[in-house]
């Protein structure tokens, strides 16, 4: 955090950006790390949902896997990451319900608007979700 924002490295920005276009027509996931309050790795996860092009659903194998490689390197969980093919980088109804990891951010990436890759964060709030601003930074 730094004047209450968040800062992510272009790196991996990019990486969750270039997931997203990757698989324009599905919501892609995972997780991202952080080590000493610095943001440090993605981690994609594979979408199972039934409706991967309005949903997510984490594998769960993948996501324990992300989870102990994370623990393993001395990092924790700092977001989960999602895009949403079809809808602004807002969090759905089910994405406010579905909030497992409290103190993780959420970071939205959207490519709703052609030809515009649009990326936010929201932190879970007793209620709801409440956004935050995004700073990225040189790696």
């Amino acid at each position: 955090m730094n004047d209450g924002k968040i800062l992510l490295p272009r790196n991996l920005v990019q990486q969750m950006f270039h997931q997203a276009q990757a698989s324009p027509d599905s919501e892609v996931c995972g997780l991202i790390s952080a080590i000493g309050g610095s943001v440090s790795r993605c981690y994609p996860v594979a979408n199972v949902a039934g409706d991967p092009a309005h949903l997510f659903d984490m594998d769960a194998a993948g996501q324990v896997r992300a989870l102990r490689e994370i623990r393993e390197r001395g990092e924790t969980l700092f977001a989960i990451y999602h895009s949403h093919p079809y809808a602004p980088p807002e969090p759905s109804a089910r994405d406010r319900a579905l909030t497992a990891y409290p103190e993780a951010y959420h970071l939205i990436v959207s490519l709703n608007t052609k030809g515009v890759l649009e990326l936010r964060a929201w932190k879970p709030v007793a209620g709801g979700m409440t956004e935050v601003p995004v700073k990225i930074i040189p790696d």
